[in-house]
């Protein structure tokens, strides 16, 4: 099926179509969970397109730390217990997702929405860098960044930037152990690993 026309439907070729969009989707794999939707109980389907429909509309970002969140702060900044001398820095959502499932780690976060790719048209403008700048200025200023990014060329030019944005403050820049390989994502790394990386983190090199 390489177009819609030839769905017996036009509600379920939308409903692949829509699919399929998704990445490392194709349109067979599109195809079965479709029809899988099509088996279930209705009111199963209009939770599941509920839970989708929210991501448009509801969802936020701590206007902290740029975490996906519920409510105007996450509550990984809002928990006065988490240690807030030291602010890990990293690429997207999920990378805290995994260095919190690790439990070796009890500071706070920034994530930057991304890395420096002029291949992709990304650049630090495009980032949240400006804003880690000004909680470097702010009354709970951290005593240490940890750039906890990937290793592979886009993940070290942004460290280096960061690291010329923020050497002035005076605070301490360290970086993951070189546990993990070179390139590798902190999300497929598995828990113990990374645990390691951030317990014997080392300062930053230019």
């Amino acid at each position: 099926m390489s177009n819609r026309t030839q769905y017996p439907s036009k509600v379920l070729g939308d409903a692949v179509e829509a699919i399929a969009s998704l990445p490392g989707v194709g349109r067979r794999s599109a195809m079965r969970l479709a029809m899988y939707l099509m088996r279930q109980p209705g009111e199963n389907i209009h939770h599941f397109a509920a839970a989708v429909d929210r991501l448009a509309d509801d969802i936020r970002y701590c206007s902290i730390c740029r975490m996906v969140c519920d409510d105007d702060i996450c509550p990984v900044c809002a928990d006065r217990k988490r240690d807030r001398s030291m602010v890990c820095v990293v690429a997207g959502i999920r990378d805290v997702m995994s260095i919190e499932e690790t439990g070796q780690y009890h500071g706070l976060y920034h994530v930057l929405g991304g890395i420096i790719s002029p291949i992709n048209g990304i650049g630090p403008g495009d980032l949240s860098i400006g804003s880690l700048v000004e909680r470097l200025q702010g009354p709970e200023a951290p005593a240490e960044v940890i750039l906890a990014l990937s290793g592979d060329v886009e993940g070290e030019t942004t460290s280096f930037y960061i690291y010329r944005q923020i050497e002035k403050f005076g605070v301490k820049v360290s970086s993951l152990a070189r546990g993990l390989g070179f390139g590798d994502d902190l999300e497929y790394a598995d828990s113990l690993t990374l645990g390691r990386s951030i317990l014997q983190r080392q300062p930053f090199k230019v």
